[in-house]
């Protein structure tokens, strides 16, 4: 080549020396040639010798079921299989798991039709070895390690995937949830109509006969909802959930709960029509969320006695409430004067119950902004500095101890005020202001910026929200449902951390349910509900407190890692069974390791499941698993639950 300092060789250039030259170089050079060539040729041969086994590979395209006009998620192969050439070569992961543990699947089979229904921590004949006072008997009660079932639950007979949202506001099929009860009784005050094989949502509540849009409107017109000030509410004593379906139009996201109580099935109408709901009751135990969570909360004739034992439910929603935060009650005793008639009641008796509502209130230092027609709204103040000072001289709740609010997880509620942080002055916010929605997504939650999470920056943060956008990204290349607007509607993230998975997804038509592990290490989900994102508290080593059939899709970031040793990993599978819908999706991350032991249960468990690399490629030791539990029912001739 050009520039080169030594000349190219050829036949004709003249050798240095003479021809008959023996230079000891040159010899040990030819003998280096012939072993190199000797070897290469043994090694060769030897490997030709080798018997050949034709393997499949087991990264496989899922195949498309398609049930009720549903097809399952197609999850698209990493493997180019138009080219045969090396269709023998073995692409199987042979992972120390695989190695140690025997292949047997063990297959979990159909309970019977009777547990379609079934909630295993808030069971209607569990409850009644508990106490009826203050309906400790409808909170959590979860049964013991050796009353766990290892049976599949079942659908119902004819069960059929819902009706995409919005439609699903508004309808149901009665095959999902069998009950006609609620039709009968609430027929007057417009919850809900049986029509055919469906039901209908009219909208209406016990005190909004005339439908949720037109009771929120009034809602509107005494407090702003529209700037997006207001992000996040709590329902309590929910009915089917019209307040918070309505409330999705005016990007306000509620928390909305109830007990499974002679209201047969409320909660599991809620879910099947598309909107955020958990099975609870406000009784002994602290609600499972964070304090200063949510900015408005609401009971429309909820039936909560507010006033008594000392208040202890109003100082509980207090926990909860933002500073400046909304309450807003409608129905007895608001505007008594004027209905008492209509309720049946005494006067005095209604007086005496909005006089303890009032006193309560005020040793709160809430501020009652308005009462008009039916309707009654109090506002938390921003900080405690004028609370502490009135204090002195007034009557009020007193002030916790130092303790951490946010703890919330079988922790008794208490009868005393829930401490706010410290500021300096009358018009600062306690714990930061945040900014209106949809800003308030994207920045950093005071929880963060104050350094209140230990070990989570705004670096960390930052961070998280570009590593949430590319792992959605990826998800969608192979799993291609993720991407189509309605496929999905109700998605529960296991392991939320900050909320990644659900801020990546937010103008999808669609909500995820955050769950923080109380054995997480950060307990960070008071800064989720700072992003204007909702969740609850949740130990993966009991039941979730909702109905079978609730989530289309389920995620579970290092879920088994968190839980090793701690609960048995087919008991977190078969839960996650329970509350999936036939034809939903999971997606597990976790070590390769623990993948391949969960694959195994998947398959006992009859769901359709592949591993594949992760997305920053086949060097990571961290794998995902990607599955749809396919549909089945209960058989035609089973005896439907009562």
């Amino acid at each position: 080549m050009a520039g080169q300092s030594t000349p190219y060789y050829t036949p004709t250039a003249k050798p240095n020396g003479t021809a008959n030259s023996a230079h000891p170089l040159r010899r040990s050079n030819v003998l280096l040639a012939c072993l190199v060539f000797f070897l290469c040729s043994f090694f060769y041969l030897f490997g030709s010798w080798q018997p050949r086994v034709a393997t499949t590979s087991t990264v496989t395209s899922l195949r498309t079921t398609t049930v009720n006009c549903v097809s399952t998620p197609s999850f698209n192969s990493t493997v180019d299989t138009t080219d045969n050439t090396y269709k023998e070569l073995d692409f199987t992961a042979h992972h120390s798991a695989a190695a140690a543990d025997s292949f047997t699947v063990k297959t979990y089979p159909p309970c019977s039709v009777k547990y379609s229904e079934y909630t295993p921590c808030t069971d209607q004949k569990r409850s009644l070895k508990f106490s009826r006072d203050r309906l400790i008997y409808r909170e959590r009660h979860c049964p013991e390690k050796n009353e766990l079932l290892k049976c599949r639950i079942p659908a119902p007979f004819g069960y059929k995937n819902p009706f995409k949202w919005p439609t699903s506001r508004d309808l149901a099929w009665y095959a999902n949830v069998p009950h006609k009860d609620l039709t009968v009784e609430k027929a007057v005050q417009n919850w809900i109509r049986f029509e055919g094989d469906r039901f209908r949502f009219p909208g209406g509540g016990t005190m909004f006969p005339n439908g949720a849009d037109a009771y929120i409107d009034d809602i509107g017109k005494l407090i702003n909802l529209n700037d997006g000030s207001i992000r996040t509410a709590i329902d309590t004593g929910c009915g089917v959930a019209s307040w918070g379906a309505y409330l999705l139009s005016r990007n306000i996201i509620a928390m909305s709960f109830a007990p499974r109580d002679t209201h047969e099935a409320q909660v599991q109408f809620a879910l099947e029509r598309g909107v955020p709901a958990l099975i609870g009751v406000i009784a002994s135990k602290r609600l499972p969320y964070p304090s200063r969570a949510f900015d408005m909360a609401h009971c429309s004739r909820c039936l909560i006695p507010w006033g008594q034992y000392d208040g202890v439910y109003l100082i509980e929603v207090d926990r909860v409430l933002r500073p400046g935060g909304y309450w807003i009650l409608s129905g007895p005793p608001i505007n008594w004067k004027k209905h008492f008639n209509g309720w049946e009641r005494t006067k005095e008796d209604l007086n005496e119950e909005q006089t303890q509502i009032e006193r309560v209130a005020q040793s709160l230092c809430w501020k009652k902004v308005v009462e008009k027609g039916d309707l009654a709204i109090w506002q938390k103040p921003i900080n405690h500095l004028n609370c502490k000072t009135n204090r002195k001289i007034t009557q009020n709740t007193p002030l916790c101890p130092v303790q951490n609010p946010d703890s919330a997880w079988y922790r008794d509620i208490e009868t005393c005020l829930t401490r706010l942080p410290e500021v300096t002055n009358s018009d600062e916010v306690a714990g930061g202001a945040i900014a209106n929605w949809p800003e308030r997504l994207h920045m950093v939650p005071p929880r963060v910026s104050s350094g209140s999470i230990e070990g989570v920056t705004p670096e960390i943060f930052q961070e998280d929200v570009l590593l949430w956008k590319k792992r959605i990204a990826y998800y969608k290349t192979v799993n291609n449902q993720l991407g189509q607007p309605g496929r999905y509607r109700n998605l529960l993230d296991m392991n939320a951390f900050l909320g990644g998975f659900a801020a990546s997804l937010v103008d999808n038509p669609l909500w995820v349910m955050n769950m923080v592990p109380v054995e997480a290490k950060a307990d960070t989900l008071g800064a989720i509900y700072e992003r204007g994102l909702i969740g609850t508290y949740q130990s993966w080593c009991e039941a979730m407190s909702t109905y079978p059939r609730t989530y289309d899709l389920i995620h579970a970031d290092s879920v088994f890692t968190l839980y090793k040793n701690k609960c048995e990993m087919e008991d977190i599978m078969l839960e996650m069974d329970r509350i999936l819908r036939p034809e939903g999706s999971v997606i597990i991350r976790d070590d390769v390791d623990l993948l391949v032991k969960v694959k195994r249960i998947a398959d006992g468990l009859n769901w359709e499941s592949q591993i594949v690399d992760h997305e920053d490629g086949p060097l990571e030791r961290e794998k995902l698993l990607f599955a749809v539990k396919l549909y089945w029912t209960a058989p035609a001739d089973s005896d439907q639950p009562s």
